[in-house]
């Protein structure tokens, strides 16, 4: 199914073939997961390039229409010479992953080279059926991570601590790892929307943001919730609810046909409207799937703004409001385009936790 909607694509954009060389995009198509692997696709057919560390793995990965090519020297040689042997001339590329040098390496009096940006972000933003069945399964693996962390945490322990129980329990759930650092974010710290884990000790009372994720698959989750140890304060109270209700309002909009910007433009109003405007800095929401941020972006302005929302979109909605030197609220959850409306994909409440 993919092999075809690529090749769709080679005839929409007047290409004889195409060289994938950005690593999650040789994943999304083959996948077959290396430091080292290259894709033409062709109308013919497909050909992943890799080295003898990876080749004969390669070829017990691949499906019909695929073939493994070894390289035993130059890379981008082999490719050009394998280019030149299917007879093809228009070749697009990658412009936006590749260096300088690589460009230069690719020349040929033989081979038109076309860059293109993104080239497969649209077709990557609509996941299928089993694609999302794997992602849910993921999120529920994550929710269970989360709600062993509320019994596992104590005061005395670092968020670093905090981090390790996540990384182990992923291993431990079949996950391949996490998706991305966790960010583990005690008190003020909360208040830095990336804030970066380190060895500062949980106390009895504060504030904590957990930002987690886990790869299951080959495929990303991402999740945040804010919890409070102890009595939570009148402001972190209303705050909470400020985040949470732009959450849910947010959520309301998740119809195929709405420009995807009205997501972000629905919870930044709100949370405007409420006094708080200028604390939150960052767009609601991303695409994910291979990769942790991928196509579309969730914002009320700029380039794909007006893109409509679409079956079998996959995003996060996550709002925040961060008061430097106090505390910050993020609530994150994974939302699925399915049967016209969001889904949410992960089963643990949006309501304040007091530990």
């Amino acid at each position: 199914m993919r092999e075809k909607k690529v090749i769709g694509l080679l005839e929409e954009r007047g290409l004889d073939g195409f060289l994938f060389s950005f690593q999650a995009n040789v994943l999304y198509l083959s996948g077959f997961r290396s430091s080292n692997a290259y894709v033409l696709a062709t109308k013919e057919g497909f050909y992943l390039f890799t080295d003898a560390r990876y080749y004969e793995r390669a070829k017990g990965t691949l499906g019909e229409g695929w073939q493994a090519v070894l390289v035993k020297s130059s890379m981008h040689r082999t490719i050009k010479q394998t280019i030149k042997k299917l007879g093809i001339k228009r070749v697009g590329y990658e412009e936006d992953r590749v260096s300088c040098a690589f460009r230069k390496s690719l020349r040929s009096r033989d081979i038109q080279w076309v860059g293109f940006s993104n080239f497969l972000g649209k077709l990557r933003a609509i996941k299928s059926t089993e694609e999302i069945k794997i992602m849910k399964e993921g999120v529920l693996k994550a929710d269970q991570i989360y709600r062993e962390l509320l019994e596992f945490v104590k005061p005395g322990m670092t968020e670093l601590d905090l981090r390790g129980f996540i990384v182990r329990r992923a291993f431990e759930m079949g996950a391949m790892g996490e998706s991305f650092p966790a960010i583990v974010a005690f008190a003020e710290g909360s208040a830095v929307p990336h804030w970066e884990t380190s060895q500062r000790r949980i106390e009895q009372k504060g504030p904590l943001l957990i930002d987690m994720g886990i790869l299951y698959k080959n495929y990303c989750t991402d999740f945040t919730r804010t919890i409070y140890l102890g009595k939570a304060d009148d402001e972190f109270k209303k705050v909470y609810q400020v985040v949470k209700d732009a959450h849910l309002f947010a959520l309301e909009k998740v119809k195929v046909g709405t420009p995807i910007g009205e997501i972000d433009r629905t919870a930044r109003e709100y949370i405007k409207k409420k006094g708080f405007g200028k604390y939150f800095t960052h767009s609601t929401g991303h695409g994910v799937g291979i990769e942790i941020h991928e196509h579309p972006r969730l914002y009320y302005k700029g380039k794909g703004s007006e893109e409509p929302i679409e079956e079998g979109m996959v995003f996060t909605i996550e709002p925040g409001i961060y008061l430097p030197g106090k505390f910050g609220v993020r609530l994150e959850n994974m939302v699925a385009v399915v049967k016209g409306v969001g889904e949410v994909l992960s089963e643990v409440s949006l309501d304040l936790i007091e530990l």
